[in-house]
């Protein structure tokens, strides 16, 4: 619409009053060669200009006198800094073809020759090397590893999301899980130091058992059966699995001892209890290696006091001892092996047990063992230590069985002149009922415990003459032998 004041730039003034034709109906502008009613158009005709007939547009390349036009920017370039591409009244041309592009774009110069030396952007991330791709996975690794290391631990010792909590909660150890000195499991701790498993070569192979420390210079306990047959070759093995070669010092058959040595220093020997002092029904521990298992415990109760025993192999030499029974656990590999107090001291040396198996099958554990009391034991080792033999004890008399009579008791078969029983008065025909108050049943009985005393020791026998019952106090001897 055109403004207040004149007509709209580029287009021709108008007559005022005059109506606008409009758009789509023909047109009120004069002829060609008239400018309304005033005559010819106020530019000159074509090639002339006035009366010079000069253009009024400059030549190419200039803009009247002063040079080239400062209305547009030469070919290539944009004029001042930031102006506008545009001629100044370009928008009022008259003569714009609607259509054209809003923008005037001049193409740029291309300058011949060589190629323009191509430049690198420093900061242009570059191509991965194959150092760089190595090092990623392998710091990704070990960040992961890190990561992960932690978190375990961190679940580990404070418990993770959702864990499942076992148990309830801790509360105070009862008394016998405290291992006190005096529980049977100080006991084990104090003595098993102290055990070993005995190995001895012979013709036939390995025999193997167990012993305990007499002596902190090397003095081991074993069982004859253990070393019996041997070539003289032996060797120790302690508690923490060290070996020690060993040699035998001496053995006594008939009550089923034997005494080794070996050579170590720093040795702890056992402590060694009163074997008369024990009640049935005290606890024992057997130690030991049965079936080569060493260090092996095993816990039970004294069952019974002078069991006598009858043991040997056939063709073998007789073993007599009134035994300590217990219900602790002992096998093949026990023997030698001590038998413990409840404060730890040696009341007994593990011989042999009963089982209900056929001949020529493994015999194993049914609760009944037998122990050698330790008193018999050590009167025996001493012997073997000092003398290198051992002392039996005798009463100088033979018994033939049983009498089959009412009140029982075993009938003198036969009394040495000089032996300790014919000093006390006894004779034959008389009837042993009681030693020291022990029943007589068996002939194996009178051997037994007369060989558990020590030469010199007085026994009270009570025996029946006839129809007189009778006590008499008989002081035993040694063997002549």
């Amino acid at each position: 619409m055109p403004s207040a004041g004149g007509p709209a730039p580029g287009h021709p003034p108008t007559t005022p009053g005059a109506a606008v034709p409009p758009v789509g109906h023909s047109s009120s502008w004069p002829a060609p060669g008239t400018y309304g009613p005033a005559g010819p158009p106020p530019w000159p005709a074509a090639g002339a200009y006035g009366s010079a007939g000069a253009s009024p547009w400059p030549a190419p390349g200039t803009y009247g006198p002063a040079g080239p036009s400062p209305s547009w920017p030469a070919p290539g370039t944009s004029g001042t800094a930031g102006a506008s591409p545009w001629w100044s009244d370009a928008l009022a041309d008259p003569w714009r073809d609607p259509a054209a592009p809003t923008a005037v774009v001049v193409p740029g110069v291309v300058a011949t020759g060589t190629e323009p030396e191509a430049v690198t952007d420093p900061d242009a991330p570059g191509r991965p090397t194959l150092r760089h791709l190595l090092l990623i996975p392998v710091l990704t690794a070990l960040l992961a590893g890190t990561l992960g290391g932690a978190l375990g631990y961190a679940f580990a010792v404070r418990g993770g999301a959702g864990e499942v909590v076992l148990g309830g909660a801790p509360a105070e150890a009862p008394a016998l899980a405290q291992r006190k000195p005096e529980s049977l499991a100080g006991v084990a701790e104090r003595v098993l130091p102290s055990v070993v498993t005995v190995r001895v070569s012979s013709l036939g192979g390995t025999s193997e058992g167990s012993g305990f420390i007499a002596t902190a210079d090397g003095h081991v306990i074993t069982n004859d059966h253990v070393v019996a047959g041997g070539t003289g070759k032996a060797s120790v093995v302690f508690n923490d699995g060290s070996t020690a070669p060993a040699t035998i010092v001496g053995q006594d058959p008939e009550s089923d001892i034997a005494v080794i040595k070996v050579s170590r220093p720093g040795l702890r020997a056992v402590e060694f209890g009163d074997s008369d002092a024990l009640a049935v029904g005290d606890p024992v521990l057997a130690m030991g290696s049965p079936l080569s298992l060493a260090n092996t415990v095993t816990a039970g109760i004294v069952s019974a006091l002078d069991r006598t025993m009858q043991a040997g192999e056939p063709g073998g030499p007789v073993r007599y001892y009134a035994a300590i029974q217990t219900d602790a656990a002992v096998n093949h590999g026990n023997s030698g092996g001590p038998l413990v107090d409840g404060a730890g001291r040696v009341v007994g040396v593990n011989s042999t047990i009963k089982s209900l198996v056929a001949e020529g099958q493994e015999a194993g554990n049914i609760g009944l063992a037998f122990a050698i009391p330790i008193n018999q034991a050590k009167r025996v080792t001493q012997d073997i230590i000092g003398t290198g033999k051992a002392r039996r004890t005798v009463i100088g008399a033979r018994v033939d069985g049983p009498t089959g009579a009412l009140g029982g008791g075993l009938r003198l078969a036969e009394v040495e002149p000089s032996g300790p029983a014919a000093g006390a008065g006894l004779k034959v025909g008389d009837v042993i009922l009681k030693i020291n108050g022990r029943p007589m049943t068996e002939p194996t009985d009178l051997t037994a415990l007369v060989r558990k005393y020590a030469p010199g020791s007085v026994v009270t026998v009570e025996f029946r003459r006839g129809s007189d019952r009778q006590n008499t106090s008989v002081t035993l001897a040694a063997d002549a032998k």
